[in-house]
């Protein structure tokens, strides 16, 4: 593990090759997290074999999504200035740390899973598969209040999802590839994890982009054990 500072954030990297992947932590997580909560150990042996390298980043919901103060759409534009670090800042440094241009995967669990697809969506140039855990992906849902704007409604994957149309739409359905995974278990419907996540799979398909759904059962709650026990089983099958 080593821990890298970059203009404005951190970065968390494991593994020393392999394919790259960008872990978001859930709700006002740090870069930490997926260490701590035992996601990185649990795919140890991918990590050891150079199959997978991880790039954990800090939240900023804090300021954004989850700054229950603000207006949503005041929410929506602070949250684009994360993304622009994301992709002005991070995914450059993920590309030089790999040798060169690459092609990279994102990941997270809960609204960690919102910045995974989001993020694969609005940027496929970049990031062309998205692992999604648990995931609410209605940013109107989140204790929104206020009138809903062009930020809010352009980082709503259910809002533009289904108005994706034309050359852009088929370049996405060249590019992109989505896992969305989600237990029936406690808490997974108080979030709204569930009925988004079978939400969301039906929008990405009925639009023609690759999206596997993978519901787990009744006994699965909104939690890390579930996530590690996904996360574990899916991840070797993409790298």
């Amino acid at each position: 593990m080593r821990e890298v500072q970059l203009p404005d954030g951190r970065v968390v990297v494991h593994g020393h090759w392999g394919r790259p992947v960008l872990v978001f932590p859930s709700e006002q997580g740090s870069a930490t997290d997926a260490e701590s909560n035992g996601l990185v150990g649990a795919v140890g042996d991918l990590l050891s074999a150079g199959r997978v390298k991880l790039y954990c980043v800090d939240s900023f919901d804090g300021a954004s999504w989850a700054a229950s103060h603000l207006p949503l759409e005041e929410r929506a534009r602070a949250h684009e200035r994360y993304e622009s670090w994301i992709v002005g800042t991070v995914a450059p440094f993920i590309s030089g740390d790999c040798g060169g241009e690459t092609e990279i995967a994102t990941a997270g669990c809960s609204m960690g899973a919102y910045h995974a697809l989001n993020l694969a969506l609005r940027h496929a140039q970049t990031f062309v598969l998205a692992l999604c855990f648990s995931g609410n992906y209605d940013t109107a849902s989140w204790r929104g209040w206020g009138a809903r704007g062009m930020a809010e409604y352009f980082n709503n994957p259910v809002s533009y999802v289904p108005n994706l149309h034309g050359e852009h739409l088929d370049w996405l359905r060249s590019r992109l590839s989505v896992l969305l995974v989600c237990g029936q278990g406690q808490w997974e419907d108080t979030t709204g994890a569930l009925e988004s996540t079978k939400w969301m799979a039906a929008l990405l398909r009925d639009k023609g982009i690759r999206c596997e759904l993978d519901l787990w059962g009744h006994d699965v709650p909104h939690d890390w054990p579930s996530w590690r026990a996904q996360w574990t089983h899916h991840l070797p099958r993409f790298c």
